[in-house]
């Protein structure tokens, strides 16, 4: 579980270079619902430990979000080497969990 947010944005490229199962968080330090997922996401993320978190801090204009149609927060963007998966905006623990699955089947 990544516990911080990337101190630079990675590129569309390096993500959807990225192989195997990775999950994306776009989110906020100070956004209510992003850190009420934290404890969900990471003992998510424990269950399936070949998946690979970027943690990402969005924000208005930011190119890595807006490409994958970031409006909320957290948003969680699945993908297996580069292709998108499925996308879950303020995602319950359930929904976070499917994810992943989908991710690893």
């Amino acid at each position: 579980m990544n516990d911080v947010f990337q101190e630079t944005e990675p590129t569309r490229a390096e993500i959807d270079a990225m192989p195997g199962p990775v999950v994306v968080e776009f989110g906020a330090s100070w956004c209510g619902f992003c850190n009420a997922l934290r404890p969900h996401l990471a003992r998510l993320l424990a269950d399936f430990p070949q998946v690979r978190h970027v943690r990402v801090e969005d924000g208005p204009g930011q190119p890595l979000g807006r490409s994958f149609q970031v409006k909320l927060w957290p948003t969680l963007v699945f993908l297996r080497d580069g292709h998108v998966i499925d996308t879950a905006v303020r995602p319950s623990p359930g929904q976070v969990r499917a994810g992943l699955a989908a991710l690893t089947q």
